[in-house]
């Protein structure tokens, strides 16, 4: 079958204006299961917005946003921007901020449980089952630590890693509740080299297990090694966008040169 109902994700005319200021203007693409598509631009284009909007963080001002056919946003119909509603949409995807975000007074693990256990009191059956479920969620967060390659640090404090180790605890932590699309916000930019490569290797090992993934980076050789498709954006618009071989081999635009040339 081909089409709409082939797509996880289909984001349609999107726009957001901050005042008078246009932040994006007519996005419109489509993610397919499995697919990893990169982000790139320079700073003040657009991207993070574009996350935000998708995450539900930020309202966008126009336009549709469809996860498996559904349409979870319409500017055109009130009935999908209600307040209520956003946290059940959020659900559908996993939010990896640049500055890791990490509640500092808890441990690895109670960094990634905490968000299943807030959810799981709103089971009917949570008081008859408590412990079950409890028991149930840390045996999910450890088997998410161990999948970022993490076990040994469970109990430590965010103080205790490093920032490639805390931002692999914030990719546990967006996985927690099975999102359907991973989102990942300039991963790599509060991180060293060394560091870097931790956290882009963790990244390799989703999109290798078929992890859909939506990922913001200025890491130019990795979004061209690891992407199914890559988007540029320029002012609040997608400019360009192809595969990574035509992006970064045969780019058209003598905007997208440039930035390639500059990156």
């Amino acid at each position: 079958m081909n089409g709409i109902m082939d797509n996880i994700l289909e984001v349609q005319s999107l726009e957001k204006r901050f005042g008078t200021a246009e932040v994006l203007s007519g996005i419109g693409f489509s993610l397919r299961p499995g697919e990893v598509v990169s982000i790139i631009g320079s700073s003040g284009s657009g991207k993070t917005t574009l996350l935000r909007c998708l995450n539900f963080l930020e309202q966008p001002d126009g336009g549709r946003i469809l996860v498996n056919g559904e349409t979870l946003f319409d500017a055109d119909d009130p009935a999908t921007r209600q307040e209520k509603s956003l946290r059940h949409k959020r659900l559908h995807f996993g939010l990896v901020f640049q500055s890791f975000n990490l509640f500092p007074q808890y441990t690895a693990r109670q960094n990634v449980t905490l968000a299943m256990k807030l959810l799981a009191k709103e089971q009917p059956d949570y008081r008859k089952n408590r412990a079950e479920i409890l028991r149930g969620i840390e045996e999910r967060a450890d088997a998410l630590l161990a999948e970022v390659g993490l076990s040994d640090r469970a109990d430590h404090y965010p103080y205790q890693l490093s920032g490639g180790q805390q931002q692999r605890v914030a990719i546990a932590r967006a996985l927690a509740l099975g999102p359907e699309i991973l989102c990942f916000d300039e991963p790599t930019s509060a991180l060293d080299p060394e560091l870097s490569a931790e956290v882009l290797g963790t990244i390799r090992r989703l999109a290798d297990i078929g992890r859909t993934m939506i990922l913001v980076t200025h890491e130019m050789s990795f979004a061209r090694q690891v992407s199914s498709r890559v988007l540029f954006m320029a002012d609040g618009r997608i400019a360009e966008q192809g595969t990574p071989e035509e992006i970064f081999g045969a780019p058209k635009s003598e905007r997208l040169r440039s930035f390639l040339q500059n990156s």
